[in-house]
């Protein structure tokens, strides 16, 4: 499976990838040999944590390969008056009887509790491409759905204020 990613997606991650193999990791393994150095491994609670973060660091290094590896690059470019990546969209749901504004990203860059909603959710799917006014059916899951109305699109752009996730 690809992800679809921007290019700025992409640009983000090589350069945490950068500095995690260059900044990072010599600065991790210096602290695994000083810990180290202060004797028994088996209750040295300093080698554990360095160790600890070592891991965490390999980890996240390995992911962010894989990423880039397997990556779709795709535009965020959509057309004047439907929905696209990074708008702003106005939505009113219905079954809450209120409005909401979010904005569409790659899963790469999703942030619920800031209204950066992914464009693989089920709103993401339901809404991207449509129009001010188009009411749209979002389908959660076969016995749930529900229904907004876009209210207002504002155009937005992969201008590179948004970080990545960290997983």
């Amino acid at each position: 499976m690809h992800d679809e990613l921007t290019k700025v997606d992409i640009q983000k991650m090589k350069e945490e990838l950068d500095y995690r193999q260059n900044v990072l990791m010599p600065k991790i393994m210096e602290e695994v040999k000083r810990a180290r150095s202060f004797g028994d491994l088996s209750e040295n609670f300093e080698y554990k944590s360095a160790k600890q973060e070592q891991g965490k660091n390999n980890s996240r290094i390995r992911y962010l390969q894989n990423m880039i590896a397997s990556a779709r690059v795709i535009s965020a470019e959509s057309g004047e008056d439907v929905v696209g990546l990074f708008d702003r969209v106005v939505l009113f749901m219905e079954d809450e009887d209120e409005e909401q504004e979010i904005r569409f990203v790659t899963t790469l860059r999703q942030n619920p509790l800031e209204g950066l909603i992914s464009k693989e959710s089920p709103l993401g799917k339901a809404v991207l491409g449509h129009q001010v006014g188009d009411r749209v059916t979002v389908q959660v899951s076969e016995s749930y759905s529900y229904a907004v109305v876009i209210r207002s699109i504002e155009k937005g752009t992969d201008d590179e204020s948004l970080s990545i996730s960290s997983y």
